[in-house]
């Protein structure tokens, strides 16, 4: 078997860089930023980043319940900081009653939601009379106000005149022009030095992405699938290993997603390692989307007497262009593209370079969707929440226990909210609110009391109370959860693994 591998001019051994010749089709459709990145950017104490997850992470579902009472008079809502709540808009002292019942902060204003999206509509339909000196125009729910920003204010004030809008309406603030922004995706087109072709593997938080190594050395440029300037190899290792990470500019952002080829994306929750005998699947930009198994784990390979260790090799196909996509079992992250022998037509053999040694080779985080998937909520003295006695029945109060791997302790997060084992959710009983509610598993409604967030910050949140799911008395094994004002304590402190 002849392993090979081609890059723009030179055949190395085998790791699927093509040259340049076209760019492919433009990135489809959208982590939270972890909590040290809220503190930095927010200008945030770690404990107010904290108690502010905790308090936004039910604002969206008391929004919901207004705006669905209010209707036509609904005046807009947005997250009052000082208040630690959801602040909404309303026309009468009827409508303000009832946001304060439901735990929000009502604020008099002379325009509902509605009337205010009509205005955005009439600047929409005047487009033609924007000009280049105006940028953006938007609805300003807090300042009950259409926002118009432009390089001047003659130029604004000129466009809302030409719209028929007052200045009461419609307010002109000065700003610099946007720029496109690109998304960043496995298994897309980018091309390296003007000449090479690639995939991308991963996108990484720390700005980029990883890919294969061969693909280019450090300090090489690159372009993205539309040829726009991209970034640069801020790491690149080859022979040895085959691992890269492309440092990028401002206007690409990392993605958690790879590239289907069907015209959808896959979302990537993590990075667990599959074992041998998975079916795996590999995203690049000259054959797809290609499927297969993993043979073997730790192989070498020598590429025309350049050897690459640590390799794993499986019976998916690949061909030149393909180097550096990414490998992804279910929702997890596997490794980026190596090198391989055959093609596409008339099958052969690939090897990717595991992800995880190159996250820990550059110190780099994965951009996961933290979705999806099923696993256990590992919390207090790494105890896991558990169904006690596997007993799944509706009203069964949860547990704190020593982690086992059973089903008793696995929770799949189907992506609607939702927290379910043996067929049946998470619930705060009885839908309450008070502190010393019973977390307990409950046939599945849709009712606010089965709606849960894991927020960066790690609490485990019941948007509906506001409350986080709480080991009672900071008691060991077989100690019942229950729901509580969200303190920062470790027995609040939760982890999907």
């Amino acid at each position: 078997m002849r392993i090979t591998v081609l890059t723009s001019a030179v055949v190395l051994a085998f790791a699927f860089a093509v040259p340049a010749a076209s760019a492919v089709a433009e990135s489809g459709p959208s982590p939270t930023p972890g909590q040290d990145a809220l503190q930095r950017d927010l200008g945030l104490s770690e404990p107010q980043a904290r108690v502010r997850q905790a308090h936004e992470a039910g604002a969206s579902v008391v929004e919901r319940q207004l705006r669905s009472r209010l209707g036509d008079r609904f005046g807009g809502a947005w997250f009052g900081v000082a208040e630690g709540r959801l602040k909404v808009g309303v026309l009468n002292d009827q409508d303000a009653q009832l946001v304060r019942a439901a735990g929000g902060a009502p604020v008099q204003v002379a325009r509902s939601e509605k009337q205010l999206a009509e205005a955005k509509a009439t600047l929409d339909g005047s487009f033609k009379a924007a000009g280049k000196g105006v940028h953006t125009w938007h609805v300003d729910v807090a300042t009950n106000t259409i926002v118009v920003t432009a390089a001047d204010r003659e130029s604004g004030e000129r466009f809302v005149k030409a719209a028929g809008l007052d200045a009461a309406t419609a307010r002109v603030t000065i700003g610099q022009a946007p720029q496109p922004l690109y998304d960043i995706r496995g298994g897309d087109q980018y091309v390296i030095n003007g000449n090479t072709l690639c995939s991308i593997g991963f996108s990484v938080n720390n700005g980029g992405f990883v890919t294969a190594g061969h693909c280019g050395g450090t300090g090489s440029p690159t372009l993205g699938y539309n040829n726009v300037s991209q970034g640069t190899f801020a790491g690149s290792s080859f022979p040895g290993n085959d691992y890269a990470w492309v440092r990028t500019n401002g206007n690409w952002t990392p993605r958690p997603w790879v590239n289907n080829y069907s015209g959808g994306n896959v979302n990537v929750a993590g990075s667990q390692e599959a074992v041998v005998g998975a079916s795996i699947c590999r995203s690049g930009r000259t054959t797809g989307w290609r499927c297969g198994v993993i043979q073997a784990k730790n192989v070498t390979v020598s590429y025309s007497g350049q050897l690459v260790h640590g390799l794993t090799q499986t019976t998916a196909c690949a061909e030149p262009g393909d180097s550096g996509g990414a490998w992804i079992s279910g929702n997890q992250a596997q490794g980026v593209t190596s090198g391989g022998s055959g093609n596409c037509s008339s099958g052969g053999t690939t090897f990717y370079q595991p992800v995880n040694e190159i996250l820990g080779a550059y110190g780099l985080t994965l951009t996961t969707s933290g979705g999806g998937g099923t696993s256990r909520l590992i919390g207090w003295q790494n105890k896991c929440i558990d169904v006690p006695n596997s007993n799944g029945v509706d009203g069964q109060r949860l547990q704190l226990w020593d982690c086992n791997g059973t089903n008793a302790q696995n929770w799949t997060f189907p992506g609607d909210g939702t927290i379910r084992a043996f067929g049946l959710c998470m619930d705060v009983a009885w839908g309450s609110t008070a502190n010393g509610a019973a977390i307990q598993l409950a046939t599945c409604s849709g009712n606010p009391a089965q709606q849960f967030v894991l927020t960066g910050a790690g609490d485990l949140v019941n948007p509906q109370s506001n409350k986080c799911v709480d080991v009672t008395g900071w008691g060991g094994t077989g100690t019942p959860l229950q729901q509580w004002d969200c303190s920062g304590g470790a027995n609040q402190k939760w982890r999907r693994g």
